[in-house]
């Protein structure tokens, strides 16, 4: 099962100064429905990792972090991710810092099986302190 979460691992490392989001490399790699990612997830893996055409293992690096404050909670936000060309099956992403042993930050589930025929876009939720994927409060 994928369980959509910020991971408990992140959550420690981040407050230990282990993590530079705007200077790290970030990335978003995708998984199948047989993956198992949740809060104890704590790195990336290639078990379950997406396959096929235009999907390369590692996945692909986010670009436009963005760290924000409003309302008394710190946000970050990323642009879209885009696979294009893109011939595969996901139900689900890790966004781990590539430059930092490839520890885990986030899960991500999407649902379902999202199948992607042409191009695949994660979509990112808007630059606010509601809807961005990291929020600390």
């Amino acid at each position: 099962m994928i369980y959509q979460t910020l991971t408990l691992s992140f959550k420690d490392q981040i407050l230990k100064g282990q993590h530079d989001l705007l200077v790290d490399t970030i990335k978003l790699a995708l998984y199948t429905s047989n993956a198992s990612l949740d809060e104890n997830t704590t790195i990336y893996s290639v078990t379950n990792e997406v396959s096929g055409g235009g999907y390369s293992a590692g996945g692909v690096v986010l670009s436009g972090v963005t760290i924000n404050t409003s309302n008394k909670i710190v946000y970050v936000s990323f642009n879209n991710a885009v696979w294009n060309p893109a011939s595969f099956t996901a139900a689900g992403g890790l966004i781990y810092n590539a430059s930092k042993s490839n520890k885990s930050i986030a899960v991500l589930s999407f649902g379902a099986d999202k199948i992607a025929t042409n191009t695949f876009t994660v979509q990112m939720p808007p630059n606010t302190s509601s809807s961005a994927l990291l929020r600390f409060t």
